[in-house]
């Protein structure tokens, strides 16, 4: 799966070769040059990282990043700091905000390309089209195969996509509202109910070995994918 790069950089020279680069790279990238442009472009489909210029017309990296965490539906977007400030108290105010990384200009694209695939890497293997194991069940996200113990098990594509979300996000409990908008989309009206009956179907899928314990519920909050009790 391609990830989707946000370039929020004011100088067009720079954006230009930040999109040359990640294009060569095989990223898909979407470019914004100023804070408004960039608040504009965090929509669905919504990007797997964001590029992000300390300095901006119409506002900061600071503030947007600030915005980004604040929203439901981008909180959890990894975001790198691009700048030309190298001091401490600098990169420690911009991590403090919510920034997963900070890279000083200049820099090597080899740098920025390692930097970005590090992110990513930790915020979601899949991204980087890596399998995911968890107690014996494995997801492969490039040939869409689920197995346990190499017997492979058979759910539809939406059962797919909610255990892809829960062995992504373990051990933090998500309402209906949350696991709709982020397995379903928020230009889909799905009433939340369905939530359960895909749960059930889900765990029924995975049930061999007692793995359907994985996905637990939690009394007045939602669900929780955890390996503990």
């Amino acid at each position: 799966m391609t990830a989707r790069i946000l370039i929020v950089e004011d100088e067009s020279a720079i954006r230009d070769m930040l999109t040359f680069v990640l294009d060569q790279h095989g990223f898909q990238t979407v470019s914004a040059e100023d804070f408004e442009q960039g608040v504009q472009k965090l929509v669905e489909p919504y990007p797997d990282l964001v590029l992000l210029d300390w300095m901006l017309p119409g506002g900061s990296g600071v503030q947007l990043a600030k915005q980004i965490r604040s929203q439901e539906h981008t909180r959890q977007l990894p975001i790198i700091m691009l700048t030309a400030r190298g001091e401490e108290e600098d990169r420690v105010r911009g991590l403090e905000v919510g920034a997963d990384d900070y890279i000083t200009k200049p820099f090597s694209p080899k740098e920025l390309v390692a930097r970005i695939k590090a992110v990513l890497r930790r915020s979601a293997p899949t991204r980087l089209e890596e399998v995911i194991e968890v107690r014996g069940l494995k997801l492969d996200p490039v040939s869409h195969r689920v197995s346990v113990d190499e017997s492979l098990l058979d759910m539809g594509p939406t059962e797919f996509r909610l255990l892809h979300f829960f062995m992504t996000h373990p051990e933090r409990v998500y309402s209906r509202e949350q696991l709709l908008d982020n397995v379903w989309g928020t230009n889909v009206y799905v009433e939340d109910r369905t939530v359960d009956v895909h749960i059930r179907r889900l765990r029924k899928a995975i049930q061999l070995n007692g793995h359907d314990s994985l996905i637990q519920t939690v009394r007045g909050a939602g669900y929780r994918f955890s390996t503990k009790i």
